[in-house]
């Protein structure tokens, strides 16, 4: 396959964390846009971006960016665009997604619809068929317009890539994989570093900060769509992407990484995931209520997305929480706390006013990545020369 344009979707104020990532796996950024990244790459690429990508939501083949006002210009332009370097005769394709954003075509079924006709009249005269059967691999289309600019993608995953493949068993509001990874970037942390997580939930910060540090590709056990694309990407070129991932586990390591909960039963769960994930070896879990929490060694992290209060039933108890987490955190001094949530009055109960802020979108809630950073840890001596001490944290 030729080189293309490649597109990952990722969450909406994570565009930095992605584009580091897609640059570190040796591809070219070449656009940066609210909840995506583009970047060219060939068949090796789909399949390794698919395979190691831990924050991106999914990888599409970018099919073509159009310009649309009206109907009649989207399904003539959509025509236009060469679907049989994609699409084979008996391929079923579907226009899976579509959004707008302040554009004149601003309905989804619509815009799904004449993309649909458009596609298969293109078709119909590239294969001489008046029907397609529609029974080989699929190829489900994604269009985002934006400012009536389309960008129009086929969908190499299938299921999003947040499904790591271990998650059996989720919490009452569990965090996803892929934002976790990307919160887990923004901070200094790094296997030698302690890290406890004190509203575990199902486990996902634990389990993606052992991941990472024992150098396990998110995609590892787990498919994707494109693997039935034969004609596009040859099974080989899956194969070495795996080949490589497995080259670089690394699960011997020792880590220092916690994930404590006040539900005994979440617990279990959160250790059933870790073990599916192949992980339960690097992390310690207990139940534990986060008014308990404390650690003998200094220059922690704290990385959570405690309780955000979203029914109103429990709003009231979240003064009294946010409370216990600002005594552990003044408990845990040299530590550094990073934390995800909605609540609002979070720096006002915790006692302290965060030294960064970020606002990142959870699905459709808006919440803020709070920043508290602790002293840097003294400088270390090994033998042969100083090492010098790392970030804030």
């Amino acid at each position: 396959m030729r080189e293309l344009e490649l597109i990952a979707p990722c969450h909406f104020g994570l565009e930095a964390v992605l584009k580091k990532e897609i640059i570190a796996l040796g591809y070219e950024i070449t656009r940066v846009e609210d909840g995506r990244v583009t970047f060219r790459g060939d068949a090796e690429a789909i399949c390794r971006a698919n395979v190691f990508l831990r924050t991106a939501e999914r990888v599409l083949v970018q099919a073509g960016r159009i310009h649309a006002e009206t109907f009649d210009e989207l399904f003539e332009r959509t025509k236009a665009l060469p679907w049989e370097r994609f699409i084979p005769e008996d391929g079923k394709f579907w226009v899976a997604k579509a959004s707008s954003v302040r554009s004149k075509l601003f309905s989804p079924s619509d815009i799904q619809s004449i993309m649909k006709k458009a596609i298969v009249e293109r078709l119909r005269g590239v294969y001489g068929r008046s029907w397609f059967e529609e029974t080989g691999a699929h190829f489900p289309i994604r269009v985002f317009l934006m400012k009536d600019e389309a960008t129009i993608g086929i969908d190499t995953s299938g299921e999003s890539l947040h499904k790591r493949g271990y998650r059996l068993l989720k919490a009452k509001a569990p965090i996803t994989e892929t934002l976790a990874a990307a919160l887990l970037m923004l901070t200094p942390w790094n296997k030698d570093r302690i890290l406890v997580d004190p509203f575990c939930g199902s486990g996902t910060f634990p389990i993606e900060a052992a991941m990472m540090a024992a150098k396990i590709a998110p995609g590892m056990n787990r498919s994707f769509l494109a693997e039935d694309w034969s004609g596009l990407i040859p099974m080989k070129t899956w194969y070495r992407a795996m080949d490589e991932a497995s080259e670089m586990v690394d699960d011997k390591i020792e880590t220092d990484i916690q994930g404590y909960d006040a539900d005994g039963e979440i617990i279990k769960a959160a250790r059933e995931n870790a073990r599916c994930a192949g992980v339960d070896h690097l992390i310690h879990f207990q139940q534990r209520a986060v008014e308990n929490l404390s650690h003998p060694k200094k220059y922690g992290f704290i990385i959570t997305n405690p309780p955000y209060g979203e029914r109103l039933e429990e709003k009231a108890a979240l003064p009294a929480l946010y409370g216990q987490i600002g005594d552990a955190m003044r408990r845990l001094d040299t530590w550094s706390t990073y934390l995800i949530t909605s609540y609002e009055q979070a720096e006002k109960y915790i006692g302290r006013k965060a030294d960064k802020n970020r606002k990142i979108y959870n699905g459709m809630i808006k919440t803020y990545y709070y920043q508290f950073l602790g002293p840097k840890p003294p400088r270390r001596r090994p033998q042969g020369g100083d090492m010098p001490a790392g970030e804030n944290g």
